[in-house]
């Protein structure tokens, strides 16, 4: 079953392997070529861009992994939009068609799954968050204000976004979740605990720096201003970065544009 889920008055989702079946369907029916998912997934990141959607890593039976968008039904229609009038009909009209009673069930059943799974990520996820948060106050000392040389995420967030055009979660992901995230340097106690603020991170400006050329030569452009890595969103995930030659031509440390365009 492969139409539109809603529950309630939640907007109607669809995944994008779901609407890859239903696009190949029409596809293979008038003789056109099936889309490969990663092509298809890129393809939605490409049309929805700037547009908010929920991303999802899935395992693959060969224990691999790949990126998954969940869209409203305005996004499918503007994916379909690049398809061609014969197989956008065809796919529009089975995603126009009522739900039997049957798979109206199966739909809400698959809604309840998706939520008692993302409940389970967020408790994981806080619980997590806890245990760094105390490991980190136990292996970091706790200082009263932020050292010179030291900046926090927010500071991060603005001098690395303005040096590479990078949004602010892709420099999250680089800080706090890579192979080669750095260790923050100590702990700063927030001016504001009386409204039960936490202490929060802070990391050397120097070893920042470093850690963001390398990613950047890690990099590989796709467009002239989207890049992918292979340790950000399983190498599939585009990302905005300011890679021209226009753009990067005075700084040290170029990444190299590299079309992925035909490649398998």
């Amino acid at each position: 079953m492969t139409d539109l889920t809603t529950t309630g008055g939640q907007a109607a989702t669809m995944t994008s392997t779901e609407l890859l079946d239903l696009v190949n369907q029409a596809r293979v029916d008038f003789g056109e070529a099936p889309v490969r998912r990663n092509d298809f997934v890129a393809r939605c990141q490409d049309e929805l861009q700037g547009d908010h959607y929920e991303t999802f890593v899935v395992q693959n039976q060969n224990k691999t992994e790949s990126v998954e968008l969940r869209m409203s039904r305005d996004q499918c229609t503007w994916v379909l939009m690049r398809e061609s009038k014969a197989v956008r009909r065809r796919v529009t009209e089975q995603l126009n068609r009522p739900m039997t009673q049957a798979e109206q069930l199966l739909a809400n059943a698959q809604v309840l799954v998706n939520i008692e799974r993302r409940q389970q990520q967020t408790e994981h996820q806080v619980a997590a968050l806890t245990e760094t948060v105390g490991d980190m106050g136990r292996a970091h000392p706790l200082l009263d204000s932020i050292p010179n040389g030291m900046e926090s995420i927010t500071a991060i967030r603005q001098r690395i976004g303005k040096q590479y055009g990078l949004p602010p979660r892709v420099i999250d992901a680089v800080v706090r979740e890579m192979p080669h995230s750095p260790r923050p340097f100590a702990m700063v106690r927030s001016k504001h605990e009386e409204l039960n603020a936490r202490p929060f991170a802070v990391w050397a400006k120097a070893e920042i720096s470093r850690v963001f050329e390398r990613f950047a030569r890690g990099c590989t452009f796709v467009t002239q201003h989207r890049a992918v890595h292979p340790d950000f969103g399983a190498g599939q995930e585009r990302f905005q970065m300011r890679g021209s030659p226009e753009d990067m031509s005075s700084s040290a440390h170029i990444p190299s544009i590299q079309s992925l365009e035909g490649q398998p």
